[in-house]
């Protein structure tokens, strides 16, 4: 004989499990209720292995549905990532960064000889390659987007944040694509010009560096770091070249994968994700069917590398030497290649361990390649710091924030939201609150109406 079924509800008040049991429905019901309310556990203790989850599409029907499973997330404990980066920032600063700060103290009888007019131009140089940058990210936006001035912001705070946290890339490109946001760029628009900015920069870095190998290897032989170096740019040109097919060829594959993978970053929506990849495929084949904006962008990223070059050239010919144009680039483009490597901010000790000995493989004494290294890394690596913290400050509560804000106040004094079930309450316009115009009001309260004769009406 079957016997009756008892139903009970998830947190969710929609699935219901129906486990075989002789309790009418009614104090099933109630009995569910009841332990709802008080909080105590489900009914996951007692259920059968053959219990099935039921919705509830009206009164007495009932609709079998298999339960949704979220997916898992991978996640790293937050002790493990910083306990990994501290261990890795230790080994750098211990057998890279100290070694170079002893150099650096037998070599400061040279700060008697510097140039100091070297040293300045070797500072405007420095901000001739961020304001190339901000030129880079402005050609690769779509128009009407922030100022170049306030690209230049932007840049220098996602610089400083880069600059302080160990594989900071990703931190600092998130921190531009919101400030992008708060100039009302689309989420698309800034992704795209945040990746072509990123690529278009390491291509051109990569292109920089095997020219210099070239040439170098033809006038002074082979050295092994050049072929680690020439290695790792393939690596990464194979990478991104494999990313730009992909996104021309196989988008629709491309947009699959993506929306899998976002489902399982924790506060990322695969959906969005996929939508915004989609949109950056349609940007990517714009643009690189306009030739002309190609080319431009790609001039703009070779001024930023060239003249950040160029300003560490200087730095070291403030200190006496002339460094020779390919083994300059060769040396630059080794530090800053190996610097991609997501191990300490900024490739702190990295770019001074690689361009140090590489300076002076070049010709370069050991003194003035450590002082000229250092004085260049002081104005590239340390000063943006506190300079990228005082630009965003200035883009959150500076002119435009503080505009913004008022108007914002402005809006919500003149325009207040009230809450469900309270009475509507006037603007703050001068408006009576029966609605009738204020001069009307003044004539008649200045005139009131004549009272009827009782008298006569008697």
């Amino acid at each position: 004989m079957r016997r009756p079924a008892r139903y009970t509800t998830t947190t969710t008040a929609t699935v219901v499990r129906m486990v075989a049991s002789g309790i009418p429905r009614a104090a099933a019901a109630s009995t569910s209720r009841a332990r709802r309310l008080s909080g105590a556990a489900g009914w996951s203790d007692t259920a059968k292995a053959w219990q099935v989850h039921l919705l509830f599409t009206c009164q007495h029907e009932l609709v079998s549905r298999v339960p949704d499973r979220a997916p898992t997330r991978l996640r790293i404990p937050k002790q493990v990532r910083w306990t990994l980066s501290a261990f890795l920032l230790a080994l750098v600063v211990l057998y890279l960064v100290i070694p170079q700060l002893e150099g650096a103290g037998k070599s400061l009888y040279l700060l008697g000889r510097v140039n100091v007019a070297y040293l300045l131009l070797g500072f405007g140089l420095e901000f001739a390659s961020l304001l190339a940058y901000a030129q880079l990210t402005y050609t690769v936006l779509p128009k009407g987007g922030p100022s170049r001035g306030q690209l230049l912001r932007i840049n220098t705070s996602s610089l400083a944040l880069t600059h302080v946290i160990p594989g900071g890339t990703a931190a600092g490109a998130g921190l531009t694509y919101r400030l992008l946001g708060d100039f009302e760029v689309e989420g698309a628009d800034a992704a795209f010009g945040l990746a072509m900015q990123g690529v278009g920069s390491a291509v051109v870095l990569n292109l920089l560096l095997w020219v210099a190998l070239v040439v170098s290897i033809f006038r002074r032989g082979y050295n092994p770091l050049y072929g680690i170096a020439a290695g790792v740019g393939v690596l990464l040109m194979a990478a991104f070249g494999g990313v730009i097919i992909l996104l021309l060829r196989g988008r629709h594959h491309a947009v699959e994968i993506v929306r899998r993978v976002g489902n399982y970053v924790p506060f990322v929506s695969g959906d969005a994700l996929a939508a915004a990849v989609e949109r950056i495929a349609e940007r990517l084949r714009a643009f690189l069917d306009d030739r002309e904006l190609l080319v431009r962008a790609l001039v703009w990223a070779a001024a930023n590398w060239l003249l950040d070059a160029a300003s560490l050239w200087v730095f070291v010919f403030a200190f006496g030497k002339v460094i020779p144009p390919d083994g300059l680039l060769v040396a630059y483009g080794l530090a800053n290649v190996l610097a991609v490597i997501p191990i300490t901010p900024g490739g702190l000790g990295i770019v001074e361990g690689v361009l140090i000995p590489t300076l002076v493989g070049f010709g370069a004494s050991k003194q003035v390649a450590t002082l000229g290294v250092l004085s260049w890394r002081l104005v590239n690596f340390w000063l943006p710091i506190p300079a990228g913290f005082g630009t965003y400050l200035s883009l959150r509560i500076g002119e435009g924030g503080w505009r913004r804000r008022v108007e914002d106040a402005r809006q919500e004094a003149l325009h207040p939201v009230a809450a469900p079930g309270t009475p509507d309450v006037p603007a703050l316009s001068g408006a009576s609150p029966s609605g009738a115009d204020p001069e009307n009001r003044s004539t008649s309260d200045s005139e009131p109406e004549p009272r009827p004769d009782r008298s006569a009406a008697r």
